[in-house]
C-alpha cells in the first residue's frame, strides 16, 4: 500500500484530510496536525471529500460524524467502497462517545476512534500512531490457506478466486494469523502484534475486527471454517483445509 510518510523529515508531508463543520476546531486541528508536520485540506460538509481525495489521496482521513451533506458514517461506507481509497486510513473525532456508536465506526472500517473533548496533544499522539501502523511493510510473499490467498506485497485478498476489499488493518491481522496457523493469539498480543501502538486501542476493537474478517472469508461467518474463537483464550485460524 502507498502511503505517504508518517512523520515530517524534510521530505513530503502527509496530507490529513479533515472534516469538520465547526470552525473554531477545525481551526485547532489544523493548527496541531500542521504544528506536528502534517498538511492539512479542510471540509465542512461530506459533499467534495471523495472527489477531492481521489485527486489527492490523504495519508489518513480525520471525520466527524454529524456534518452537513452526510454524516461521517456515511462518508466511511463510501471511502471503503471505493477502490482508490479503501485502504486509506480513517480516524473518527465526534461527540458520538456511546459504545455502540463506536462499536459501529470500527464495523465500517474505521483504525481509531477520538471522542469530543479531546487532547490536541493525544489527537497527534493517535494521528501518528495509526500511520506507525502501516509504515512497516509486510513481507513480500504469498500465503494460501485452502480457499483464502494472501498476497502480502500487494495487499490483495483473494477468496475463492474472487478480489475482496479489505482495510489496511484488516489485511494486517488477517496476514499475521495466516502466518501462525493453528497457534491461540490473545486480544492483547493480537493488539501488540498488529496495532503496535496499544495506548489508545482496546481489546473489544480486536472482536470487531476478526467479525469484519470472518465476513469476508468465510462462508458461514456465524459458523467459521477458518478464524476460530478459542473460548476464555482468544482466536486460532486454521490452515489448509
Amino acid at each position: 500500500m502507498a502511503l505517504a510518510v508518517s512523520s515530517y523529515n524534510g521530505g513530503v508531508k502527509p496530507t490529513i484530510f479533515v472534516v469538520e463543520d465547526e470552525a473554531d476546531i477545525s481551526r485547532l486541528i489544523r493548527h496541531h496536525l500542521e504544528a506536528a508536520g502534517y498538511t492539512v485540506r479542510a471540509f465542512a460538509t461530506t459533499n467534495l471529500v471523495i472527489a477531492e481525495a481521489e485527486r489527492e489521496k490523504p495519508a489518513v482521513f480525520l471525520l466527524d460524524i454529524m456534518v452537513p451533506g452526510g454524516d461521517g458514517f456515511e462518508l466511511c461506507r463510501r471511502i471503503r467502497q471505493n477502490t482508490v481509497l479503501a485502504m486509506t486510513p480513517v480516524i473518527f473525532l465526534t461527540a458520538k462517545s456511546g459504545e455502540p456508536d463506536r462499536v459501529l465506526g470500527l464495523e465500517l472500517g474505521a483504525d481509531d476512534y477520538i471522542t469530543k473533548p479531546f487532547s490536541p496533544r493525544e489527537l497527534v499522539a493517535r494521528v501518528k500512531a495509526v500511520l506507525r501502523r502501516f509504515e512497516r511493510p509486510l513481507a513480500p510473499d504469498v500465503v494460501r490457506a485452502g480457499e483464502i490467498e494472501i498476497d502480502s506485497g500487494a495487499m490483495i485478498l483473494r477468496v475463492r478466486g474472487n478480489e475482496v476489499a479489505t482495510t489496511a488493518t484488516e489485511f494486517r491481522l488477517l496476514d499475521y494469523f495466516a502466518r501462525h496457523p493453528g497457534r491461540v493469539f490473545t486480544r492483547d498480543q493480537l493488539l501488540d502484534a498488529v496495532w503496535r501502538d496499544t495506548a489508545y486501542v482496546t481489546p473489544r476493537s480486536v472482536d470487531v475486527y476478526v467479525r469484519r474478517i470472518r465476513e469476508k472469508i468465510e462462508k458461514d461467518p456465524e459458523q467459521p471454517e477458518y478464524l476460530r474463537t478459542v473460548r476464555g483464550a482468544g482466536y486460532r485460524f486454521e490452515g489448509v483445509r
